[in-house]
């Protein structure tokens, strides 16, 4: 039995793996994300063209995208402490070895590494969350991870920046590599696979956690892929807005408006740091509409659909203006109403499928990743080709529209072990 000993609320056993994943979400999109304010080194170093700085950005998903599925599966089948420690050796590695790139191809090479390492992060960390956080607090876990995400995106380019001016490009991805190394260390010693493993742990404490889940050797993959497919096509039509952002973003603001770099970095991080905001105030606010309707419908999709469609509204001016701080409040409210999507669509994969929600939230997350593949390099072919840093917006705000359409098919009140019409709200 774990000890019954008070603990205080912020050292809490639960709240510490909460933290550490936190951290680990930070870490993953600093080391994904500094590749676009450093692209203004590397990219004069070896003479790229928006199209091939496009590739570079999108060469981490090509791995990303296959590795969504097989790492949720191996995270539900061997765990996520096991899955976790490989997979930050990896990313940390391939970070490392961007900077010791010495041209294009050697750049490609290390983002498809990164690719690989990150691809199974985020579903194991929901496999982690299913056993880790209370079933009324899934939405703001889901949501305080991806927040400390979009630190990671705020704080990147005036950090990057920072490191380049004093010691050029290839010194950031060192410094990134270095963090990594340290996080996975932290992971080894910090986390246990079941809560009543951990030494912190009360019984108080275990008593509001899920029952412990059997572990699951046979994955009914065709019905899980079926159920989980229109969660999917949501997922690629938000991600494809938070690809465009996260690669182009720091480069429309240098280029599109005649920024230097540090103002570019800084009006780039206020993009983000709007996200952070509608991150966790997405996980606020999808929990208490649980609360007090008892709805998933609710909760998750209509919440869904609703701020897809906000994000829309709030990119439009963009299409009709070009002043700097209007084009600025258009993005930072298009981004901040995108991200209010991100705690019920990870949230999502726990309420339909407990049993697999490592497998179900990486078959929703390939979405993102197919459309980190497409995205960058769609973007970058249209700034090329039509000189015009407002039009990727477009798709954008089409597929916004989509997912706001779709969201009511994703049901998430049906489980997905219940006989078929027998939805649950539960």
């Amino acid at each position: 039995m774990p000890p019954n000993r008070p603990a205080g609320k912020l050292l809490r056993a639960s709240n510490v793996v909460l933290g550490l994943l936190c951290l680990m979400y930070f870490i993953t999109y600093l080391d994904r994300v500094n590749v676009s304010t450093a692209a203004a080194g590397f990219a004069r170093e070896f003479d790229l063209n928006k199209t091939q700085i496009g590739l570079v950005f999108s060469a981490f998903a090509y791995p990303y995208l296959v590795f969504q599925i097989i790492g949720g599966w191996v995270s539900d089948r061997f765990g996520a402490r096991r899955t976790l420690l490989i997979c930050g050796a990896t990313w940390a590695a391939a970070t490392a070895l961007t900077g010791m790139a010495g041209g294009l191809a050697s750049l490609l090479a290390a983002r498809v590494l990164l690719g690989l390492g990150e691809g199974a992060t985020f579903p194991a960390a929901t496999s982690a969350m299913s056993r880790w956080v209370a079933k009324g607090r899934r939405g703001f876990a889901q949501g305080i991870t991806h927040a400390a995400a979009r630190v990671g995106n705020a704080a990147a380019p005036a950090a990057i920046v920072t490191v380049m001016s004093a010691y050029g490009w290839r010194a950031s991805f060192y410094a990134c590599a270095g963090i990594s190394f340290c996080w996975v260390i932290l992971w080894a010693v910090t986390f246990t696979e079941l809560p009543a493993d951990h030494p912190r742990i009360t019984a108080a404490e275990l008593a509001e956690l899920p029952e412990p889940r059997r572990r699951q050797d046979n994955v009914p993959w065709r019905r899980l892929f079926r159920r989980m497919l229109p969660v999917t096509i949501v997922y690629f039509c938000y991600g494809w807005t938070l690809w465009l952002f996260l690669s182009w973003i720091p480069q429309y603001f240098l280029h599109s408006h005649n920024l230097d770099l540090k103002k570019s970095a800084l009006f780039a991080s206020s993009v983000f740091f709007a996200g952070v905001v509608g991150d966790t105030l997405g996980g606020i606010v999808t929990d208490r509409i649980l609360e007090r309707t008892g709805s998933l419908q609710r909760a998750r999709s209509l919440m869904v659909g609703v701020c897809m469609l906000l994000a829309l509204v709030a990119l439009l001016p963009l299409l009709f203006n070009h002043d700097l701080y209007l084009c600025l409040a258009c993005l930072c409210g298009g981004f901040f109403f995108a991200e209010m999507t991100i705690a019920p669509m990870w949230a999502i994969p726990m309420d339909i499928a407990p049993e697999f929600s490592g497998t179900a939230s990486g078959m929703m997350n390939s979405g993102s990743a197919l459309a980190a593949i497409i995205s960058p390099v769609a973007s970058g072919w249209l700034i090329d080709v039509f000189d015009n840093w407002e039009l990727p917006f477009v798709g954008s705000m089409i597929l916004m529209g989509i997912g706001t359409a779709l969201a009511y098919r994703m049901r998430p009140q049906s489980r997905f072990d219940q006989p078929a019409g027998a939805g649950s709200e539960g």
